[in-house]
């Protein structure tokens, strides 16, 4: 006869990008056979019960014939997914004391159930671990599939089960599970052997990956990217088709330095939510998000209007490149929506049923064609378009919007000589190398201060306290007079003059910084032309 009893274990759930733990509690009751989920759960959770009760049957244990309760806490946070499956098995199972309550109530307990007991693997495991260590908790157990993404977070330890039925037997003592108490390559040679090989490939398509050698011309352009990349700059690049814009801009993830450990773990924890993490684990180089144009508004920003809150390609670039070739064919709501995490580094999804802050900080380049036909300005058949048609065109890319971007460019076709020209061009790691010389200028200069590179720094922090020298100030003034540049523009001119510095090693901007930034700033001019 099964007794009447209370049991609690744990589980975890994805909330936005974080994770959150979740108590789960089942009590043994009196009452018709039933089963009762409360606790804010949405369709999925609410399916554990049917989910829950096939596994315990296919997997040799007994379904208590009784009333059962089964409560989620915090009671207020709504719960989605199917990661509580195996929380809620385990814990009708240790009510009815088939698996110890004192082992299972310290441990969490993460996956998705078959009907005949099978463990699958679910999205934001790393969230969730990350989650488990923050509460202070050592122990989490997960899918088979999911182990070597929950070993990413350290001071965990990881046990990986196959099936409800393996784990009713860790539980009890008479299995191990896949253990990963510290994973180390020296505690594991096959699995490090494996690593020695998937380096060696990585190694080999590493050589064919895009390189800033295989750009022809273009200096001014690759003046742009190195800028962009040691400031943190946002790009724009008009010009004609076929002008190396795309080109330039696959090669600038090759120009960043590579993700801290707290940057990996937390780009790699956004793509464990989006069920999008590579098998190679750990994220350590910038990502690179290139959407087409057709795409949709949540696509790019994220959202969603019920369930789980989706994440745009715009957060799955954090810490690295968004690249919106074809530009003003975006959708405008699209791009006006990207003015918020331009300034601040997120975004912010608001719905009826939740809300939710997205970590958007990218370095985002745009590039567009002069005109529809794309044939303004270059040299060949001429422009068929109107000035309406072009003053139409450019407009989809709001002022609002071209006031956030540091650099702007007009390119042109290389010319016959920049062709023939036999000179080794730079190629990316060169350029990489001066990138993180400049950056660790920049970190040094705002070390006591929230900001990592010149361009997440305020416009009232360098106007007051990093200003360029007298001579440098007084280009800038005569342009303003001149009404050369704007007055936000003298700020943006302010930041890139100061990576400019960074890039030439000197310990403040001058001049001949202050006019290059002018000169990297030449697109608005061009196509107002």
């Amino acid at each position: 006869m099964v007794e009447f009893g209370l049991a609690r274990t744990r589980g975890a759930v994805v909330n936005g990008i974080d994770g959150q733990l979740v108590e789960v509690e089942a009590h043994i009751g009196s009452g018709l056979p039933a089963m009762t989920i409360v606790g804010l759960p949405d369709t999925a959770v609410s399916e554990s019960r049917d989910r829950a009760r096939a596994a315990v049957a296919n997997s040799g244990a007994k379904w208590p014939k009784h009333r059962i309760t089964v409560g989620l806490s915090p009671a207020s946070v709504h719960k989605r997914g199917p990661s509580l499956d195996l929380a809620v098995a385990i814990s009708v199972l240790a009510a009815t004391e088939q698996v110890p309550r004192d082992i299972a109530s310290s441990t969490v307990m993460i996956g998705e159930l078959a009907l005949d007991g099978r463990l699958r693997p679910v999205r934001g495991v790393v969230a969730m671990a990350l989650a488990v260590r923050a509460a202070g908790l050592e122990r989490i157990v997960v899918p088979v599939d999911n182990v070597a993404e929950a070993a990413l977070v350290t001071g965990l330890r990881v046990i990986g089960v196959s099936s409800l039925r393996h784990l009713g037997d860790v539980l009890r003592g008479d299995d191990v599970g896949v253990d990963v108490p510290g994973w180390s390559a020296a505690a594991h040679p096959t699995a490090a052997r494996e690593d020695r090989d998937r380096g060696s490939s990585e190694a080999a398509v590493g050589a064919l990956a895009p390189d800033l050698s295989q750009v022809i011309g273009q200096t001014e352009a690759r003046t742009a990217l190195e800028v962009a990349a040691a400031g943190g700059h946002h790009l724009a690049m008009v010009g004609p088709p076929g002008v190396g814009k795309t080109l330039l801009a696959e090669r600038l993830p090759g120009l960043l330095p590579p993700l801290s450990q707290e940057e990996s773990l937390e780009v790699t924890a956004l793509q464990s939510v989006a069920g999008v993490l590579p098998k190679a684990g750990l994220v350590s180089r910038p990502p690179f998000q290139a959407p087409h144009h057709t795409a949709s508004h949540v696509a790019i920003i994220g959202g969603g209007h019920s369930g789980q809150p989706r994440l745009g390609l715009a957060s799955l670039a954090h810490r690295g490149v968004l690249f919106l070739d074809e530009a003003p064919e975006f959708g405008l709501a699209s791009l006006e929506a990207l003015r918020q995490p331009l300034e601040s580094g997120r975004i912010t999804v608001s719905r009826a049923g939740f809300s939710v802050v997205f970590p958007a900080r990218f370095l985002l380049v745009l590039a567009a064609n002069p005109c529809p036909c794309g044939r303004l300005g270059s040299p060949g058949p001429a422009c068929l378009c109107t000035p309406q048609q072009i003053r139409r065109y450019a407009g989809r890319l709001s002022g609002p919007l071209l006031d956030r971007i540091d650099l702007q460019l007009w390119l042109s076709r290389p010319t016959l000589v920049e062709v023939r020209d036999t000179t080794a061009p730079e190629s990316s790691a060169v350029v990489a190398e001066r990138v993180a010389e400049a950056r660790a200028r920049a970190l040094h200069r705002w070390r006591d201060t929230p900001w990592r590179t010149n361009a997440e720094a305020p416009a009232t922090a360098v106007r007051d306290h990093w200003p360029a020298t007298r001579p440098g100030e007084l280009l800038l003034q005569s342009a303003l007079a001149k009404y050369v540049v704007s007055l936000r523009a003298v700020d943006r001119l302010r930041r890139v003059a100061w990576t400019l510095a960074d890039l030439a090693g000197v310990c403040q901007p001058g001049e001949d910084e202050m006019g290059r930034a002018m000169g990297l700033q030449s697109q608005q001019q061009g196509w107002a032309a």
